[in-house]
């Protein structure tokens, strides 16, 4: 069973097919999908499966904190399951590919305190951006 579907029973989640399915589609590791391509995976494992179905799903992961909706700036939403495991993100300019990465050092330590301007800061997105191999100048 993956873990996100550990979470969920966990929290008495009512597992519905429908909501397996998405939950299924997005174990893994270094998973980013866009809710378009979590409806077309889960739509291969459960036909009858509808898009509002997905989208509602993916919605109330994100609201119950098992999945981070991530942005990558003027891309589609992505839906990263790894929300238990702080993490950054290192995102490809060119295609959009997304990866999990776990820098050293906390990055909350990195903003001076006279850049918080009074704010009590409790966590920190760093998103670092580049080409992936495919893209870089390589290809």
């Amino acid at each position: 069973m993956s873990d996100l579907l550990q979470r969920l029973r966990g929290r008495g989640w009512r597992m519905t097919a429908q909501r397996r399915v998405v939950a299924e589609v997005l174990d893994g590791d270094h998973v980013h999908l866009t809710a378009d391509e979590v409806l077309a995976q889960a739509t291969a494992r459960l036909p009858e499966i509808s898009r509002a179905t997905v989208y509602n799903t993916l919605g109330e992961l994100v609201t119950l904190g098992e999945v981070i909706e991530v942005a990558t700036g003027g891309r589609a939403k992505r839906y990263d399951p790894n929300a238990h495991h702080p993490h950054q993100h290192l995102v490809c300019s060119g295609c959009g590919a997304i990866r999990d990465v776990h820098p050293t050092g906390d990055p909350l330590s990195a903003l001076p305190p006279a850049e918080r301007f009074g704010f009590t800061v409790s966590a920190a997105e760093v998103t670092y951006r580049g080409l992936c191999p495919d893209c870089g100048p390589a290809a």
